[in-house]
């Protein structure tokens, strides 16, 4: 099956590298025009990317970041046919009981909020007339409870509650999701760099995640292919839920 994205506009956050930039890479290769979004200026994520690609710098936690930055990849390409929520944040890393507000309160602002109005914005600029693909990127620490990162995976969980919610309000536009198991980006380098060896060991795929292995996925599911799933997270992880891998 040869999976196309020509013809479709999409707007990646996060994207400069990890995750969101293999997935901008993987849409712009396989046809979109794609506006890759991050917190700093950093135009060297335009290299090695064949296809037409965009950057813009933006705080995705600003409503006002959301709402300009939407209309500049209209105002660019023409059109938005696909968001892509990726942009996260982990500030803190210990139990639930020892959160301060402050941090708690970024985490929930970055991974939570900023998705919902950076959708409402995708929604009112352009898929309100043109029904397009939603994609949320949340993690398998939405829907296992355990170690350290108990407030970051509270906003997964509700990330792929809002996927569901989402998608029963504004269809025939999706809303899709991807809950990544432990990949090897910059921002998981603490658990690979510590851990990785034995979880790798492990799973039944005997490795870790690549970025690329999101990258795939989130393009079959946000292409014409995938057309009739909307509502879904799709766990990614080498097979750590299985009982052979736990």
């Amino acid at each position: 099956m040869e999976i196309s994205l020509s013809g479709k506009v999409a707007l990646v956050t996060g994207a400069s590298r990890g995750i969101g930039w293999s997935i901008a890479k993987t849409f712009a290769e396989s046809g979109a025009k794609v506006m890759m979004v991050s917190r700093k200026i950093d135009e060297s994520a335009l290299a090695g990317i064949n296809g037409e690609v965009a950057f813009c710098q933006a705080n995705v936690g600003s409503l006002e970041a959301a709402q300009e930055t939407v209309a500049a990849t209209i105002s660019r390409f023409g059109g938005l046919d696909i968001l892509v929520n990726n942009a996260a944040t982990n500030p803190y890393l210990g139990p639930t009981m020892e959160v301060d507000e402050g941090r708690y309160d970024k985490t929930f602002q970055v991974n939570l909020k900023a998705p919902i109005f950076w959708s409402q914005e995708a929604w009112k600029q352009a898929m309100k007339v043109k029904p397009g693909v939603i994609l949320n990127i949340a993690s398998v620490g939405g829907v296992r409870a355990g170690g350290n990162l108990g407030v970051y995976n509270l906003t997964k969980a509700a990330m792929i509650h809002y996927t569901m919610q989402l998608a029963g309000e504004i269809g025939p536009t999706r809303v899709v999701g991807i809950a990544p198991g432990l990949v090897k980006t910059d921002f998981a380098s603490y658990l690979v760099d510590n851990f990785g060896d034995k979880l790798a060991a492990a799973l039944p795929t005997r490795r870790l995640g690549e970025p690329q292995d999101i990258a795939n996925l989130a393009t079959f599911m946000v292409s014409d292919a995938g057309s009739w799933i909307t509502g879904e997270t799709y766990i990614i992880d080498g097979g750590a839920g299985t009982k052979t891998g736990e």
